[in-house]
């Protein structure tokens, strides 16, 4: 994988011929002994990644070529340079699929690109895009993986619900894009977003309302408003409307048996409109 990508946001930058997974891989050289080698913004990329890893332990495998695996190092510091809390972290994902959605919707004109909570980017109701973040070690940073359906035909979709970049047209400055331009301008895009997004809650104290996070993921998220069937990690499902966001990043659900409202930090969301 060869990219002529020029971009000033990422602090280190390595492209992978080939890795088992990229968040494995990040997180492995962010911990050992040469860590320090890793900045804050460090990323690494592969369009062949062999065994990564999906939420809620699912195998995500695509063939060569068809998608692009991409994980960032965030070392996130305040303004005066102490580490952002932990009970901040959970925004991290939600600003990660923001910045995805912005990105894909920048190539795709004419379709609706959204967010399903937390961190399934959509277009048109079919999922382009995924993240998953890991924290490391330390507890003082985080891996945020993503990986983007690119050049998939539809015959070879992994998923009914599935879609990919290059089956919605996409275009940059008018022009057509394939192959690795199409690659370098999702990369590109993202990593852009993500940086000006995650500075932004940074500057801000971790403010998601100041820092005009939560006001973005309320335009963009699909989730709220919705009837929704949500996998709680312990296995049980919740079912109720999606009513809001709260001020650490949980989905507030009412739930259909009842009326309470549940807050959701971790699940598997389903937008019950598509069963």
């Amino acid at each position: 994988m060869h990219l002529p990508i020029s971009v000033a946001a990422a602090a280190r930058l390595e492209i992978l011929d080939e890795a088992r997974s990229t968040n494995t891989e990040l997180v492995g050289r962010a911990s050992g002994l040469d860590g320090e080698d890793w900045p804050d913004f460090s990323v690494l990329v592969t369009d062949n990644q062999t065994d990564g890893r999906g939420r809620l332990g699912r195998v995500w495998v695509a063939p060569p070529g068809r998608s692009l695996a991409i994980s960032v190092l965030l070392r996130p510091r305040l303004p005066a340079g102490e580490p952002l809390g932990l009970e901040h972290y959970g925004w991290l994902p939600l600003i990660a699929g923001i910045a995805m959605t912005k990105a894909v919707a920048g190539l795709l004109a004419d379709h609706t690109v959204t967010l399903k909570w937390p961190n399934d980017v959509q277009v048109d109701g079919l999922k382009v895009a995924g993240l998953l973040a890991e924290l490391l070690p330390s507890g003082e940073a985080v891996v945020m993986g993503a990986g983007l359906n690119l050049a998939f035909p539809a015959e070879e979709l992994p998923t009914p619900t599935s879609t990919s970049l290059g089956l919605n047209g996409p275009r940059r400055g008018g022009i057509a894009l394939a192959g690795e331009a199409l690659a370098d301008a999702a990369l590109s895009r993202y990593l852009v977003e993500l940086r000006s997004l995650s500075s932004e809650f940074l500057r801000y104290g971790a403010d998601p309302a100041a820092s005009g996070v939560s006001e973005q993921l309320s335009e963009l998220c699909s989730t709220l408003g919705q009837e929704v069937r949500v996998q709680l990690p312990g296995g049980d499902d919740l079912v109720g409307t999606a009513v809001d966001i709260d001020p650490t990043g949980r989905l507030l659900v009412r739930r259909s048996s009842d009326g309470a409202v549940v807050a959701v930090a971790a699940g598997d969301v389903t937008h019950l409109r598509y069963e």
